[in-house]
């Protein structure tokens, strides 16, 4: 990967100046005879950080999941620049600026609280400042006003915001769930999902993850299942569709195909959802899995998914690759060469 100038801004940490913006999202795009993180790497710092820099402000399908899976590669300078425009942003809201809204507070919680649990196990006080003021925010009935801009999976009913912020708290390190403003909210958010049915598989798949993080959002019984039914879903050659992880209707109005072949966000999604509950490296559902995930790289460092809305913009396509990187390292994996 290279990069033309380098930017010191303040006490900021070294920039990237100019990172080439990927090829536009394709379906035919060839694979990679080989796994190539640099590739991956490169993909995923010219779709976030230019996201980052363009429309200032943090997205569930691009750069949120790339502050997740960044890390892992190898290079960190796109990653650190996405940080500290989510703590900048934060420290603003702290002196007086409004957020962009309820669904870029959750957000941005959760990406600062995983990236502190992965990078340091420590508690930034930025990132308890954006979880303090997700519960000012929250609804009286537990959840969160979410985007509804009709792009399913991520930004398109409230359940999904309700798992995300459920996340935030569960990866907050310092046992920041135990804290005084944690408590009362967390209470009505258990009671939300306890009169809130999932609405489909992705959402429950979701909230498995969450309650591998946090006790009292799903009963052991009811976590075994939806293990069974993310498995049965899972296609003969190792991968997961995401169309199949729900039923979604495209703003063509024609249906998705929920009998598609995997995908990468369907694949990795699933297979770090199973990892993180419990399913063990060497279990069937996970090396055909992972399996997948090493043969379906595209040369440009991405893993495709198509879009659930529309083929103008295949926006999954970022959240898939980070997960991709996400099930490859917690499947045993080495992703960073």
């Amino acid at each position: 990967m290279r990069y033309a100038v380098l930017l010191l801004l303040g006490s900021s940490p070294l920039f990237a100046a100019d990172i080439p913006k990927p090829a536009a999202t394709k379906g035919d795009e060839p694979v990679t005879k080989v796994y190539s993180a640099a590739k991956a790497a490169e993909y995923l710092d010219g779709v976030s950080v230019n996201w980052t820099r363009e429309r200032k402000c943090i997205t569930c399908h691009t750069n949120m999941p790339y502050l997740t899976a960044r890390p892992l590669l190898p290079g960190d300078d796109g990653w650190k620049e996405v940080r500290t425009f989510l703590e900048k942003d934060v420290a603003s809201w702290s002196n007086g600026g409004k957020p962009k809204g309820d669904t870029y507070i959750v957000a941005t919680a959760f990406a600062l609280a995983f990236n502190d649990a992965q990078k340091s196990g420590k508690l930034h006080a930025t990132t308890r400042a954006a979880l303090d003021r997700m519960w000012d925010v929250q609804l009286k009935t537990g959840e969160w006003a979410w985007l509804k801009c009709n792009w399913p999976p991520l930004e398109h009913d409230d359940y999904y915001g309700a798992t995300l912020a459920a996340l935030a708290v569960g990866y907050a390190p310092e046992e920041y769930a135990k804290s005084e403003k944690a408590k009362t909210g967390l209470d009505r958010l258990k009671a939300y999902f306890k009169t809130t049915p999932s609405p489909d598989l992705h959402h429950t798949a979701m909230l498995l993850w969450a309650s591998m993080k946090l006790d009292g959002l799903m009963t052991a019984e009811e976590q075994k299942k939806a293990i069974t039914a993310l498995r049965e879903r899972q296609h003969k050659e190792g991968g997961w569709a995401l169309a199949a992880l729900g039923k979604y209707t495209r703003h063509d109005k024609t249906p998705n195909d929920p009998d598609a072949a995997g995908d990468g966000y369907g694949t990795g999604f699933v297979t770090y959802v199973l990892l993180q509950s419990g399913v063990p490296t060497n279990d069937p559902a996970i090396t055909s899995g992972v399996k997948w995930l090493k043969s379906n790289q595209r040369e440009s460092g991405r893993w495709y998914t198509r879009s659930l809305s529309n083929d103008k913009a295949h926006y999954m396509t970022n959240a898939g690759t980070a997960f991709c990187i996400l099930a490859l390292s917690e499947g045993g994996e080495k992703v960073n060469k």
